[in-house]
């Protein structure tokens, strides 16, 4: 893969600090860290984002996250290591990241309003908007993920 901008980030910084500044925020939240990072990749399998998927996947190893759970992540709707919340949060990502094919359905809404409260939505909404940024990003300009040694 050969990167189409050397370092794209570095031509648009001020709109690259609003995104950081947006993840931040969604971070501090209350949101949960896992159940954030499980979206975000989810979100970036969906995109075919090799670098978010290697960010977020070693980020969740990071916290403690079990293998099989990052294995199953693209089959979870037919698993049952996650939790209702994972669930209608994993399920909205899906429906908003792949918008133009699902028009954000009424069940996978009724799923997330369950579990999540007004504010949660937003966040958890805005969370989805902003991997799905970063992932248009990585992909459109071939930006590689790092490798590790091992």
């Amino acid at each position: 893969m050969t990167p189409r901008i050397a370092n794209p980030h570095a031509l648009a910084p001020e709109a690259i600090k609003a995104m950081t500044a947006l993840g931040q925020s969604v971070a501090q939240s209350g949101l949960d860290h896992i159940l954030l990072e499980l979206v975000k990749l989810r979100v970036s399998q969906i995109n075919g984002c090799a670098f978010c998927l290697h960010l977020h996947s070693t980020d969740l190893r990071r916290h403690g996250e079990s293998e099989m759970r990052l294995y199953m992540l693209s089959a979870w709707r037919e698993s049952t290591l996650y939790s209702a919340r994972e669930r209608a949060a994993l399920g909205w990502a899906e429906a908003l990241t792949l918008l133009a094919e699902t028009g954000a359905p009424d069940a996978d809404y009724d799923a997330l309003k369950a579990v999540f409260t007004e504010p949660e939505q937003v966040w958890l909404t805005l969370a989805i908007g902003a991997i799905n940024s970063w992932n248009r990003l990585q992909v459109g300009f071939r930006v590689a993920h790092p490798v590790d040694d091992a």
